[in-house]
């Protein structure tokens, strides 16, 4: 008699657990989601613009001055710039999850790291490919894995239908352009191989001129010799008017007589994720040909 009151009140005990788990698993708030984060801050404009596109902007709590795309971005807590942040206010958050950047600063992200908050960084990309895999690596991380394969998929048709058209375009065209593209003034500083800017112009049918360069340090002097045919200025903290401006001196350049001088948009350019690299590549394919 005892053994089956034993065996009974297990049955109804492993009932009700059943039932409460399944419970939980209709509320939307299951086991699975129960290992994802749900309170992150964002330490880097990319990685914010990733999180929407991913559709796991309810669980943002923070982001930086500089996380301004999408325009929904803007309105979240900040928690300082890319590089300084202040930690105490991040702690005020209680995250579960902060993603930073090779910019955050090093000692700030070792204090969160020693007060058990959990830190990914996620390294600069070097070509598209790599903006790719970080994207996967973030939807894994936030559980949207799938989302983020989706919009890989369709990011990786797009530039591949471009690529297609370019090469059309590169049969009609004698020579590629010449591009020499600037992103910083004070010194003048540009992109080498080593960067994903540098598929950006290749993607889009042009020459980078600064490709061999062993840093992206470089003199007005090399772009003179190297005469480009398209000169780009990403305005990032410089006065892209301004900027335009000073190259307009010098008359003998191919991309000053033909009138071929260009600003883009250094969010669109300088912070990538899978959509604004074809975002920008299509700007530039226009830009180019």
């Amino acid at each position: 008699m005892g053994n089956r009151k034993t065996i009974l009140s297990f049955i109804l005990f492993f009932g009700l657990f059943c039932h409460l788990l399944n419970a939980r698993d209709n509320s939307g708030i299951g086991c699975d989601s129960i290992k994802f984060p749900h309170r992150i801050v964002s330490l880097g404009p990319a990685i914010t613009e990733e999180i929407y596109l991913l559709g796991a902007e309810d669980r943002l709590v923070a982001n930086t001055i500089y996380c301004e795309r999408p325009p929904e971005a803007k309105k979240k807590e900040k928690i300082g710039t890319v590089i300084e942040i202040n930690v105490e206010k991040i702690i005020s958050f209680k995250p579960d999850l902060v993603l930073a950047t090779p910019l955050t600063d090093p000692k700030a992200k070792e204090k969160l790291k020693n007060l058990g908050l959990k830190v990914v960084t996620f390294p600069v990309e070097k070509d598209f490919n790599e903006i790719c895999r970080n994207f996967l690596e973030l939807g894994q991380i936030i559980g949207k894995k799938e989302e983020a394969e989706k919009i890989i998929y369709q990011v990786k048709n797009e530039v591949d239908s471009i690529s297609k058209k370019i090469k059309t375009l590169s049969k009609l065209e004698v020579t590629p352009p010449k591009v020499f593209i600037q992103v910083g003034a004070n010194p003048l500083f540009t992109v080498t191989k080593d960067s994903f800017l540098n598929d950006l112009i290749g993607f889009a049918g042009g020459v980078n001129i600064a490709l061999g360069a062993k840093t992206g340090l470089y003199s007005r002097e090399k772009v003179i010799q190297q005469n480009p045919d398209v000169i780009i200025i990403v305005t990032m903290g410089i006065v892209g008017e301004k900027e335009m401006k000073s190259w307009q001196r010098y008359k003998t350049l191919n991309a000053v007589k033909n009138n071929r001088i260009y600003i883009m948009d250094s969010y669109k350019v300088c912070s990538p994720t899978p959509i604004s690299f074809v975002e920008a590549l299509e700007e530039l394919v226009k830009i180019l040909h």
